[in-house]
């Protein structure tokens, strides 16, 4: 007899002695609703964080336009030399 066909031997024995567990009427339903419940809050969250991405790329284009940071600051070290 092989180690295979013992370990075989072994769980069948262990399965055909044991009676099968009692399993809840309603453990279907209980399934749904926390699977649904688990649904819905997966979809509120992606939501939010779909809301404040826009809320922040709308931010960054608000600030991007009032600031400009892509124009070169005036040169205010030296004084315009005129009249000379």
């Amino acid at each position: 007899m092989s180690l295979q066909e013992r370990t075989e031997a072994t769980v069948r024995a262990v399965l055909d002695a044991a009676p099968p567990p009692a399993v809840p009427a309603d453990l279907c339903a209980e399934a749904m609703r926390r699977g649904g419940r688990t649904l819905r809050r997966r979809q509120a969250a992606r939501r939010v964080l779909w809301l404040l991405l826009c809320a922040a790329v709308v931010a960054f284009v608000v600030w991007a336009t009032m600031a400009r940071p892509w124009v070169e600051p005036p040169d205010t070290t030296t004084p315009p030399l005129t009249g000379w």
